[in-house]
């Protein structure tokens, strides 16, 4: 139990270590990106403020790196000062060293899963309300429930709140929508309600259209004017609307199930976000396979050499399971495999795999 908490420990440190240097190198690369996206619409202390947010997010996607190169460090370690060959001398297997590390990687996995992941969806999605304030002035915010989709855009000019009774799967085309728009300063100015409305380059486009003014002192249906086609100009994109409509990682773990509920309540395909919600549970195998995997091919030792030979061997093995788990999500949102299947297929493969390589590099 000793030898475990030992192990346990060297790991832990290891890990935090390697995650802070990531982080600090991510963080500056971030930093002089958002200079240069938002130096001339925000002061030095906002676009801070949007680094910071933004790097849960990128700390998130990087932990089966982390990982890895935890993992890998830690064995190298033990091998240069013997401490692998002392066990194995006592009797132990060296499979006994790898208890503490999969033990904590168990831990680190469960609760950035639990909290980790609530917080990095809360980060980024202010982040990106951030930064659209900072260039255009408003944010975009896009709600789906059981009374429909809505819709807020922003800009130099004000707020336009958009609803709609339904849309098509990418929410670029509206239907049975109202447009609802706000002079900067708040107040209310028109209405438009429209049977379609379909998202073009700089506007939406809304065919037969029936707009009301409401400024002060007009009568709104006095003034209503009827359109077989009219244009809002609208600073969305198909590509920035389909990110705020289907971006899974932006919901915490905790409130996807009610939202899943709600997108198909809403006649709304929620694939993307259930092949996400099974992801998210199968994460912690998917980070003990990546232990596994560097601790197979680092428990040697370094009298044998060819250390960094292997250490890039266990690196690009992790990529390569990495980006099976990828290309099997993006299968599993296109349809071709059952969610279920495409999240954790890849974590399970990848675990038996780690284990097959442990066991033949330690026992042979």
């Amino acid at each position: 139990m000793i030898l475990h908490r030992y192990f346990a420990r060297r790991f832990f440190w290891v890990f935090m270590s390697i995650l802070g240097i990531f982080a600090l190198f991510m963080g500056l690369v971030d930093f002089v990106e958002q200079l240069r996206q938002l130096g001339g619409d925000a002061s030095f202390g906002q676009v801070v403020q949007v680094t910071l947010l933004r790097l849960p997010e990128g700390m998130y996607e990087i932990l089966p790196l982390v990982m890895i190169l935890a993992t890998a460090s830690l064995f190298l370690m033990l091998a240069r000062s013997s401490e692998l060959v002392v066990v194995r001398a006592a009797g132990r297997s060296g499979l006994a060293a790898l208890m503490g590390p999969v033990m904590v990687a168990l831990v680190i996995s469960g609760i950035t899963v639990a909290m980790l992941n609530p917080l990095v969806a809360a980060t980024s999605k202010r982040a990106s309300d951030l930064s659209e304030s900072y260039e255009s002035g408003g944010a975009s915010v896009l709600s789906i429930g059981r009374e429909g989709l809505w819709l807020r855009q922003g800009g130099p000019r004000g707020q336009t709140v958009i609803r709609a009774d339904s849309a098509n799967p990418d929410a670029t085309v509206l239907y049975d929508v109202s447009f609802i728009a706000y002079a900067p300063d708040g107040g209310p100015i028109r209405r438009i309600e429209a049977a379609e409305a379909q998202l073009e380059d700089g506007a939406w486009v809304l065919h037969d259209a029936k707009a009301w003014p409401l400024s002060t002192g007009i009568n709104p249906e006095t003034g209503a004017r009827t359109h077989a086609e009219l244009r809002v100009e609208s600073d969305l994109t198909q590509d920035g609307i389909r990110d705020r409509f289907g971006k899974p990682s932006a919901i915490p773990i905790w409130d996807l199930p009610a939202f899943i509920a709600g997108l198909e309540e809403a006649g709304f395909s929620a694939r993307r976000h259930q092949v996400w919600f099974q992801m998210e549970l199968a994460r912690p195998i998917f980070l003990i396979a990546m232990v596994l995997v560097a601790a197979g091919f680092t428990m040697r030792p370094a009298r044998l050499g060819r250390t960094g030979l292997y250490v890039l061997a266990a690196v690009l093995l992790g990529f390569g399971l990495y980006y099976v788990r990828n290309f099997a999500q993006i299968m599993g949102e296109n349809g071709q495999l059952p969610p279920i299947l495409a999240a954790w297929t890849p974590p399970v493969a990848s675990l038996l795999l780690a284990l097959g390589l442990v066991l033949q590099m330690e026992d042979g």
